[in-house]
């Protein structure tokens, strides 16, 4: 444990961990051991985005006053990207504003979510309508905690990364199951780089959300079928659809798109998908929360080429649902 950490941990005035019923068997008393915080109060949670909302944090925000914790106190997240967007998010808000640490479980949340000091919710149905900017103290990644991740969250959080591949270094673009963690510290360095040039997401920081446009949308409708999606497998289907739009609207080389598709089957290999064509007003119907927009167009970050990312792009209508006919075709499974 560094200096700084042992520091933070011990000026708080109280220490309280939350987590998850999935991750808290695995490592809550573990962890808690390691940073010798085994008098925290922990806040076990719900698994899944659809915990994800105001009523959860209500729940935190009581506990951390039943326990009479002040502005010096310490959350800790210990998660994955579900936990550190709501604890960053519950810490942020609480007396305006607590001390949080991240320790990401899932390789999503390692290469992206607990990364570059975004929190938030879910609200109305739609992704992340409300949050925050404010960084973490410190962000620890272990790889130890891949040992006990399913492989569907580990594809998920490769599509996250391939993402990174896509707006900076073709070589992201070659990660599979065999090689994918030396490529972790590498998506972290991108994503601070980014951030660091443009922390509130005025400009340079909008390329990280490509594939997020289709993808929150696809995401939060799928969630409320029987169907649905992880984060990264949803970002996954919105990459496509993006590279797609990148062709006819940027002249994006089509081999880009063609070899994208190959590796599909792979990042979706265990997601149950069951969309249709007759699904696309719907999702469009999440669309017109994208935080992104303006007025009620809709903006992507598209690609001219790999490495080449184009921010606050405006596509017509028309043609955002040919994008979204293309995904569901090209991954139906009928």
């Amino acid at each position: 444990m560094s200096d700084k950490l042992k520091n933070i941990i011990t000026e708080a005035s109280k220490v309280f961990i939350l987590t998850d019923e999935n991750v808290a068997p695995f490592w809550l008393p573990e962890v808690a051991h390691w940073l010798h915080c085994d008098s925290a109060v922990d806040i076990v949670i719900k698994a899944g985005e659809q915990h994800k909302n105001l009523q959860t944090v209500q729940r935190i925000w009581k506990t951390l006053m039943n326990h009479q914790a002040d502005r010096n106190a310490l959350l800790i997240n210990l998660g994955g990207g579900v936990i550190t967007d709501l604890g960053g998010f519950a810490a942020s808000t609480y007396k305006r504003g607590i001390k949080f640490i991240n320790i990401p479980t899932t390789l999503l949340a390692m290469v992206d979510a607990a990364i570059g000091g975004k929190t938030g919710i879910d609200f109305g149905g739609s992704k992340n309508q409300i949050g925050t900017f404010a960084e973490a103290e410190e962000v620890i990644i272990d790889l130890v905690f891949l040992e006990t991740l399913p492989e569907r969250e580990l594809f998920s959080g490769m599509a996250e990364m391939m993402k990174c591949g896509f707006i900076t270094d073709a070589k992201l673009l070659e990660i599979n199951l065999e090689n994918y963690q030396q490529f972790i510290v590498r998506c972290g360095e991108i994503k601070r780089e980014i951030v660091a040039q443009d922390p509130t997401e005025k400009g340079l920081r909008k390329i990280l959300n490509f594939g997020h446009t289709l993808g929150h949308a696809i995401e939060s409708h799928c969630l409320t079928t029987d169907y649905p999606l992880l984060h990264g497998e949803a970002v996954a289907l919105g990459m496509l659809g993006a590279l797609w739009l990148s062709v006819k609207q940027l002249g994006l080389e089509e081999s880009i798109l063609q070899n994208f598709e190959n590796q599909l089957p792979m990042l979706l290999s265990e997601a149950e998908i069951a969309l249709s064509e007759t699904d696309i007003d719907l999702i469009l119907g999440y669309l017109v929360h994208d935080k992104k927009n303006k007025g009620e167009k809709s903006q992507f970050v598209l690609l001219k080429t790999v490495g080449n990312p184009v921010w606050n792009v405006e596509v017509e209508s028309d043609l955002v649902k040919q994008a979204l006919a293309y995904i569901i075709n090209k991954v139906s499974r009928g």
